[in-house]
């Protein structure tokens, strides 16, 4: 895929985020419509975290030969860092930021650099490409839970 295309994609996340969760109230963003899973607040949160760790892999490998990429725990991540008391717009204004900030540095890149690999603990060698595609995928992925939830809820 052409980097500037790719790159426009993760750019527009935010904008996409933000809509699947407008008009929503604390209550909605708390509820669990859907028994086992996360809430709203609880997704907008595991987003929020995952970005500056994207980011921060992303960086490595512009910057490092051979960058090793650190596995993380969605799971863990939310049963240790208070997911159900985050404030939604802090999240939101986290994710915008991060994503503006790596969209600068992407944009500086030669196509050949979004094939600089790192290497992840449990995936192997990844791409820069590679990285910014499962980021990019990552909030659309997430919005299909939102839009289930807002059915769920009537909304």
């Amino acid at each position: 895929m052409d980097p500037n295309s790719l790159i426009s994609d993760y750019e527009a996340g935010t904008e996409r985020l933000r809509k699947a969760v407008a008009g929503l109230g604390p209550q909605d963003l708390d509820a669990r419509p859907i028994p086992g899973k996360w809430s709203i607040r609880e997704v907008v949160a595991h987003l929020a975290d995952f970005e500056p760790v994207y980011c921060n892999r992303m960086k490595r490998v512009i910057a490092e030969e051979e960058a090793t990429l650190l596995s993380g725990d969605p799971d863990l991540f939310a049963a240790k860092l208070a997911y159900g008391g985050r404030d939604i717009d802090e999240e939101l204004a986290l994710i915008e930021a991060v994503r503006k900030h790596t969209v600068r540095i992407l944009r500086t890149l030669d196509p050949a650099d979004f094939q600089r690999t790192g290497r992840h603990t449990t995936d192997g060698p990844l791409s820069l490409e590679t990285l910014l595609k499962r980021i990019t995928g990552h909030v659309p992925h997430h919005i299909a839970f939102i839009d289930e939830k807002r059915r769920a809820l009537g909304l």
